[in-house]
């Protein structure tokens, strides 16, 4: 990728066809091991910020042996700063449709699901009426696999993968030991995908273009192009489809309002990027990777006030399953206004990072893991402002 230039590209929301379908329709003729190989030549990532490779999950599910198995999307976008999903789901959503079953084709499953975030219940009657339109085509072709909408409740860690099984499944959202991982069990039991809205508009985009034409855009480590969420301190917040592996720097030239001292990329479970490394910090597998929010806070912020509102929602969302997360959240929140309030001294938040890190290899799931990223990113950089 130039330097120079912040390349925007319009693959997830172009159209790309008259006929609806029609990359699905002829995708569903070619054999399993040719999309695959496509997939894999592709170097696609998945896109909800892990960036575990599409097509080596797919081969895993596809190599069990099960009478069983499940394709599911999650929707539950309930990152704070992301609201690129819901543009996905209301735009196009025949293209999420369409990936969703490519993968049942190539996986062997018979039933795929959307686990739809509780708040966009709204968005249920448009997707309802193109999943009807879906399953009628589907019917012509002789190809059975009839999608359905499962609604969450609200719950952030319904996001994680396990947890969401668990609320599919009628209990409480709370994640699961691993291994077994979901592509040997998964949703009740069962061989399982799950990817994100995103990633499976990718597939799509994959199949139509051709796994040569997709790597044109990004890096070797990040192909392909990303959707945006793009909020806070900036003249033009929205939703942009831009190429992976760009510098933030350049980023922060093109959507920064001119006074940009951080940039939370990723979310509240994400990193904190201060001015100074700007130019240094690449957004993709390579550097800092991202569900798809980019927060941009000028000066006139403080990043005391932006940690203590992570923390704040990160004790509110945590599921309490585990020690690490349940007590480690309340204590790092509990420490902060202790040393703000100069209850304790700034020494003391060399042991709350310590305590972090610890949350960051003890806690059973992805939302303890991740609190350190921003904790430790904005007391590393914005130590100052932690204490006066």
């Amino acid at each position: 990728m130039s330097e120079s230039k912040l390349k925007r590209v319009d693959l997830i929301f172009g159209e790309y066809s008259s006929e609806k379908y029609k990359v699905l329709a002829d995708t569903l003729k070619r054999p399993n091991d040719e999309i695959l190989d496509d997939l894999l030549e592709s170097g696609l990532k998945g896109r909800g910020g892990a960036g575990f490779p599409t097509a080596m999950k797919w081969k895993l599910a596809a190599d069990e042996k099960a009478s069983e198995k499940y394709v599911i999307c999650n929707a539950d976008e309930g990152e704070p700063g992301t609201f690129k999903d819901r543009e996905i789901l209301t735009r196009v959503p025949r293209k999420v449709l369409s990936g969703m079953a490519i993968c049942g084709k190539v996986i062997g499953a018979k039933r795929g699901y959307i686990y739809l975030r509780g708040e966009y219940s709204f968005l249920l009657p448009e997707l309802l009426r193109e999943i009807e339109q879906y399953n009628e085509f589907l019917k012509k072709l002789g190809f059975d696999f009839p999608i359905e909408v499962k609604l969450g409740s609200g719950a952030y860690i319904c996001g994680e993968e396990s947890a969401l099984f668990e609320s599919m499944e009628g209990y409480r959202g709370e994640p699961r030991n691993k291994p077994p991982y979901p592509t040997t069990s998964g949703y009740m039991g069962k061989p399982t995908v799950i990817n994100n809205v995103e990633t499976f508009v990718n597939v799509v985009m994959i199949m139509r273009l051709g796994p040569i034409q997709f790597k044109l855009l990004g890096t070797s480590d990040s192909r392909g192009s990303k959707v945006f969420s793009v909020s806070g301190d900036t003249p033009i917040p929205g939703i942009y489809e831009l190429e992976l592996g760009m510098p933030l720097e350049r980023f922060v030239e093109e959507f920064g309002d001119g006074d940009t001292k951080a940039v939370q990329v990723g979310g509240a479970s994400g990193f904190c990027v201060p001015r100074k490394k700007f130019k240094e910090t690449v957004i993709g597998f390579e550097g800092v990777p991202t569900g798809g929010s980019m927060m941009l806070f000028n000066s006139s912020r403080s990043m005391y006030n932006v940690l203590h509102n992570y923390l704040d929602f990160f004790e509110e969302e945590s599921c309490g399953q585990c020690t690490p997360c349940r007590v480690g959240c309340q204590q790092l929140l509990k420490g902060i206004v202790a040393v703000k309030k100069g209850d304790k001294n700034a020494i003391y938040l060399e042991q709350l990072l310590k305590l972090s890190e610890s949350m960051k290899i003890t806690a059973k799931c992805g939302l303890g893991q991740s609190v350190a990223n921003s904790f430790s990113s904005i007391v590393n950089n914005f130590k100052e402002e932690m204490i006066y």
